[in-house]
């Protein structure tokens, strides 16, 4: 078994570093976040594989940006909106979906340069992706600074929730293999996923 010490990661490349810590970790949810400017009216979309599960009640759900010294129009939108989407990348759109990765000028909707359809549904402010088969609807609720690596946990409240009415089971479990929801490995790995089981809610005896 190959080991990898502290010291070693610090000398690595930068990409081979980037892409050995993005992948160690496992698998992470591939989704699209969808964000519009209230001022200019151009709508931004970027590939996160941040997103997770915060909470139930209320519904929370959080994802990680990089540091926002520079441009990036997710932050900016969505503080000054207070709305934005998270969609599934879908596997029927990976090529279009990883190129949302691409630093566009803030004067490019990225719906523009790949192909994604940009849709809005029930006069929410946030702009949903069409192909994707699992949306949420989300109000920003807080952002908490990481001084560690000056990134920013983004957390957002569920307000709303579009999927497929095969992939959600009697129990509320939402099968996302049927939704075609993919998986990231890394920075640039895409994969499927399969159930191979499901067990009863786990107690001492």
């Amino acid at each position: 078994m190959k080991e990898i010490s502290a010291e070693d990661i610090n000398n690595f490349e930068k990409v081979y570093r980037l892409n050995l810590i993005n992948s160690i970790t496992g698998f992470k949810s591939a989704n699209l976040i969808g964000t519009k400017s209230l001022e200019s009216g151009i709508s931004n979309l970027a590939i996160f594989s941040s997103v997770i599960h915060l909470g139930s009640n209320p519904p929370l759900l959080g994802f990680m940006l990089r540091p926002t010294s520079g441009d990036n129009n997710t932050f900016e939108n969505l503080k000054e909106s207070g709305f934005f989407t998270v969609n599934h990348v879908p596997k029927t759109q990976l090529k279009s979906a990883h190129q949302t990765s691409a630093k566009y000028d803030p004067k490019i909707s990225e719906f523009d340069k790949t192909g994604l359809t940009e849709i809005y549904k029930a006069d929410f402010q946030a702009p949903y992706v069409e192909e994707s088969r699992i949306q949420l609807a989300c109000r920003y609720r807080n952002d908490y600074f990481i001084e560690e690596n000056d990134c920013r946990l983004i957390v957002g409240e569920i307000e709303q929730v579009f999927l497929p009415d095969n992939a959600l089971e009697e129990d509320g479990f939402v099968d996302l293999q049927k939704a075609g929801s993919v998986t990231i490995n890394g920075v640039d790995g895409y994969s499927e996923t399969g159930l191979i089981d499901r067990f009863s809610y786990a107690k001492p005896d």
